[in-house]
């Protein structure tokens, strides 16, 4: 059994529902708010995932950032050398889906040319009336930036552990990877 400790980072817009995602997926559910006062700093949060088909597990450290750009410099400070990272918009605002190029393109300066693997998350799926990005839309572009891409609903608590369970699994395949890698260059 081992476990893995992983920086996640989980970027947006403001008022898409980083927080609320983050918050249903560390209680299982069990505590939505239904107010939230706008997150000015970086607020971490921790959460052990079990990685499936192993005995496995990978304790997330969620760095869930503020998404107005007044505060995203400082935030960035905060975040460190990240290992995954989230990036969440409004599946219900075309202008928070059309920031994500941004938020990735800052996220992958920060990382110094490391691969760092992340997932695209489509929140607030319970406001599907009200849809401006189609699945087919959000898909095509994380398949093309390398990215799993999911729909979730903070507030019905729809899909909210699967992208970190994704997440988790993708560092555990990383760990595996250089595991490998070492123990072949020890072992001929």
């Amino acid at each position: 059994m081992v476990k893995l400790r992983a920086r996640c980072i989980l970027v947006g817009d403001a008022a898409v529902g980083k927080s609320a995602l983050s918050q249903m997926f560390r209680s299982d559910g069990a505590h939505f708010q239904k107010i939230y006062s706008m997150t000015a700093g970086v607020e971490l949060l921790t959460k052990s995932v079990n990685v499936p088909n192993t005995s496995d597990s990978v304790e997330l450290y969620i760095f869930d950032s503020p998404g107005r750009e007044i505060f995203a410099e400082a935030s960035e400070k905060m975040w460190g050398q990240p290992s995954v990272m989230c990036l969440v918009f409004d599946i219900s605002s075309e202008a928070s889906f059309s920031s994500c190029g941004r938020w990735l393109e800052r996220v992958r300066a920060h990382c110094q040319g490391l691969q760092v693997p992340g997932v695209l998350v489509g929140n607030k799926s319970d406001l599907s009336s009200r849809r401006e990005v189609e699945t087919a839309t959000a898909q095509e572009w994380a398949q093309s930036q390398g990215m799993e891409y999911f729909e979730t609903s903070a507030k019905e608590m729809e899909s909210c552990d699967a992208p970190f369970i994704c997440l988790a699994q993708a560092f555990h395949t990383l760990y595996q990877d250089r595991l490998n890698t070492i123990q072949s260059i020890v072992s001929p």
